[in-house]
């Protein structure tokens, strides 16, 4: 069965990004060791990637080339993509595309980037676990791990582990979530 899940890294403090969108603080651990939690690991399991608007323009105005040619691309958009960094599909129905996501058996599906569409799936249930990697950076501001709509739930943790350079690693099982 396809699990949904998010990978994930946030400051200490609770933001996944910079006001201006930025991620030096982030950059900053880059060859960190990870053990088996390594990316490299992580994205092995994965055949389809589901982003929003905004990852989906991150990603395509790096200057580097595009990072998921062995996956299924979704992006999460009412606005029509002129010119693609890669193959990528656009869906504009969250329910419609989480029904779809649900029919898969082909490998599991990674939520990338931000906490939007990260936060829409797990409204609606469909989010099944998540891992996250807090940096032990706090950066005073920015966009939130989990913007603040409402939702209450009740996560089961699966692990925790502290890392390399001081980095912990939080997995966990959502359950059904409640509205507060």
């Amino acid at each position: 069965m396809t699990r949904i899940v998010g990978y994930i890294a946030a400051s200490l403090d609770g933001f996944i990004a910079t006001p201006d969108d930025g991620l030096d603080w982030l950059f900053a651990y880059d060859g960190m060791d990870l053990g088996e939690h390594d990316y490299g690991n992580f994205i092995k399991g994965i055949r389809t990637v589901v982003m929003g608007r905004a990852t989906y323009d991150f990603l395509a105005g790096e200057d580097t080339p595009w990072p998921y040619g062995e996956q299924r691309t979704l992006v999460v958009t009412s606005r029509p993509i002129p010119e693609p960094m890669g193959p990528l599909e656009v869906r504009d129905d969250v329910d419609a595309l989480i029904a779809e996501l649900r029919g898969l058996d082909d490998g599991d599906v990674w939520m990338v980037g931000g906490g939007q569409l990260q936060m829409a799936f797990m409204e609606r249930g469909a989010l099944d676990e998540i891992e996250i990697y807090v940096i032990p950076e706090l950066i005073g501001g920015g966009k939130p791990l989990f913007p603040a709509t409402g939702l209450r739930a009740s996560p089961r943790l699966l692990s925790a582990k502290a890392l390399d350079r001081g980095c912990v690693r939080l997995h966990y099982s959502l359950q059904s979530p409640t509205a507060a």
